[in-house]
């Protein structure tokens, strides 16, 4: 039972990947060019690369609780910043010569990615506390696919929910600042022994830094960097092959399909993986999800809407897992350490905000096919990690 508030807080760490549907929303609600827009996602994940470091050195002294609730509040008061500004779900006109409201939404995605960030520094670890012996992976992954269902949210709260009540999109906003209250309230009730190692000396940044002097350490930070680029890249390039390549209207049917394609088949897939990963050992699993991944990105290759689509279907299960097995696998190696590499491996996310320009230069000099060469690049390379694991272990 104790696994139950951490496995809300994993919902509410989900709300920050917002910034993907989010990304067409504002554009079209506020008419930004293509390079406004983008700064959605560069503000949310910017902050992994500024803050998981030092919040893992905090939580080390304070403890991942602590720190689980502050992250929780700091989501909150980014999503309470747009509704205290008359955004919170009634259909608007906006002033289209300022940008006023636009900057009030960057602040609370930058806020939002900072909660998401304090979320994802503390809530990987303290998952292992609350997880009986041998379950921390298997655990973590379902974890995972609770967090995709928050991540999906920003999909379908806007078709589902808004268009059918007359409200608009940033309904959104609201309903997350709920959410997140009521994780936090019960977070805070939930007692957690948190495993602690006798033998290990408080984190400092020389300690935390010095891990990547470690080559097994380092490779697995950038898996982690390489993932998560790819995964937004993805997830934001989705749309416009589906819209660009195949003429599929987003504001009809866009985001929902888009969802349909990638988001929901990487709740599946975490789903599935979480019983999985009680059979299959974590390392085998991880090269038989990234082969997977590998052979949905050929597929989108052929020339065929219906195997592109598949494609996009075994990228999205293929990707599910992807990120839990590279952490628990880095984690079980050098659990005294658990702190440091946590923020480590989360700082890692800013590949969240780094890849996806990589992607949109290839895009914009050749086609939105082309760009997902991008990601496959970065697939090669953690295959090449999930291969070697069992000699660098």
């Amino acid at each position: 039972m104790k696994a139950m508030p951490i496995f809300l807080a994993f919902l509410c760490m989900g709300f920050g990947d917002v910034v993907g549907p989010m990304v067409s929303l504002a554009k079209e609600t506020f008419q930004l060019s293509t390079f406004m827009a983008q700064l959605l996602p560069l503000m949310g994940f910017i902050m992994f690369g500024l803050l998981s470091v030092p919040m893992g050195l905090f939580q080390d002294r304070k403890g991942k609780k602590f720190l689980l609730t502050l992250g929780l509040l700091v989501a909150f008061i980014g999503l309470v910043i747009p509704i205290f500004n008359g955004m919170y779900g009634p259909i608007v006109q906006f002033d289209p010569t300022s940008n006023a409201k636009f900057y009030i939404i960057l602040l609370a995605i930058l806020f939002l990615g900072a909660g998401a960030t304090i979320l994802q520094v503390s809530g990987n670890p303290i998952m292992r506390d609350v997880s009986p012996e041998g379950k921390y992976s298997s655990n973590l992954s379902f974890g995972q696919t609770v967090k995709a269902v928050g991540s999906s949210l920003g999909f379908l709260i806007p078709a589902f929910v808004a268009k059918p009540l007359g409200l608009d999109w940033t309904v959104l906003f609201p309903i997350y600042a709920v959410l997140i209250l009521l994780a936090y309230l019960w977070v805070k009730s939930t007692k957690i022994e948190e495993k602690k190692d006798i033998n290990s000396n408080p984190a400092t940044f020389k300690s935390c830094f010095s891990l990547l002097s470690n080559p097994y350490i380092l490779m697995m930070v950038m898996a982690i960097f390489l993932y998560v680029g790819a995964e937004v890249s993805m997830s934001s390039g989705v749309p416009l092959l589906v819209s660009e390549k195949y003429g599929i209207d987003l504001k009809e049917l866009g985001l929902v399909l888009s969802w349909g394609l990638f988001f929901f088949p990487i709740f599946i897939g975490r789903l599935i993986g979480g019983f999985i990963l009680r059979y299959l050992q974590p390392k085998v699993f991880l090269v038989s999800t990234v082969i997977i991944s590998l052979i949905g990105i050929v597929m989108m290759f052929l020339g065929s809407q219906a195997l592109a689509f598949v494609g996009i279907v075994l990228v999205g299960l293929g990707f599910a897992n992807i990120f839990p097995l590279v952490f628990s696998i880095t984690i079980d190696k050098m659990p005294e350490r658990s702190n440091e590499i946590s923020g480590l491996m989360i700082s890692a996310i800013v590949g969240g905000a780094l890849i996806p320009p990589v992607f949109g230069f290839v895009a914009d000099h050749t086609n939105i096919l082309v760009g997902f060469l991008v990601p496959a690049a970065c697939l090669i390379y953690i295959l090449f990690v999930s291969l070697t694991h069992k000699k660098t272990a």
